[in-house]
């Protein structure tokens, strides 16, 4: 034992459990405080990478969204334009099936009534001096138009003459002739063949296609609703 005023042993292992208990209480506590506040920190953190992870992922699948928009509409663009593309062709073969039929037309029509169409030569062949207003001229036809178109151009030198109050030296060819493919008409030369009026049926043909095609347009296929102006 000790002495008076001192601790027994029993009173100092006392002091010493209170001493221990409260040391590890305040141990536990302040662990507790640790682990709140690491859990709150750990919370906090994984939310922003949830956030950013969030983030990112709407962001790649808003741009494939885009993308895939882009690519839908470039598809529909060419498909679009693949359909105009051949609805052009189409249109193209239907004027040229009606450009032959109407070459087949005029060519029986010449075969079939020599007398009008000898006096078409004539107005054809009047149109063309008057175009040129040379004194010295050559007319080239066709091989089996060359009798006809002898006649013609004898008439409208005269139709000139009258016309004009000039006399006029016009011969037909008797060496050029326009090709087989050519359906008639003919090409007045002047000065050795330097100047020229081209004025045969194809060429006529293709002009009056190129007036009239505006016209044929609307007749055959109506008003287009991407056409501003109209001729």
């Amino acid at each position: 034992m000790s002495g008076r005023g001192g601790l027994n042993d029993e009173e100092v292992s006392a002091e010493m459990t209170k001493m221990v208990a409260f040391i590890k209480q305040e141990a536990l506590e302040k662990a507790r405080e640790i682990k709140v506040k690491a859990d709150e920190e750990f919370n906090i953190e994984k939310a922003k990478l949830v956030r950013q992870e969030t983030l990112q992922i709407d962001t790649y699948y808003e741009k494939k969204r885009k993308q895939a928009d882009v690519q839908k509409k470039i598809a529909m663009a060419n498909h679009l334009n693949k359909n105009r593309l051949r609805l052009l062709q189409k249109r193209h073969e239907v004027f040229d099936d009606l450009l032959a039929s109407c070459r087949t037309a005029l060519k029986s029509k010449i075969e079939t009534d020599p007398a009008g169409y000898r006096k078409v030569l004539q107005g054809i062949v009047f149109q063309s001096l008057l175009e040129m207003m040379e004194s010295d001229v050559t007319v080239i036809g066709r091989k089996e138009d060359y009798h006809a178109l002898k006649t013609a151009v004898k008439d409208a030198a005269t139709e000139y003459e009258k016309a004009v109050k000039q006399k006029i030296k016009v011969g037909v060819s008797e060496t050029d002739f326009l090709t087989s493919d050519d359906l008639g008409g003919c090409v007045v030369t002047a000065s050795s063949g330097r100047i020229q009026c081209r004025n045969t049926m194809e060429s006529r043909l293709s002009i009056a296609s190129e007036k009239l095609l505006p016209r044929a347009r609307m007749m055959l296929f109506g008003k287009s609703e991407n056409r501003r102006f109209f001729d």
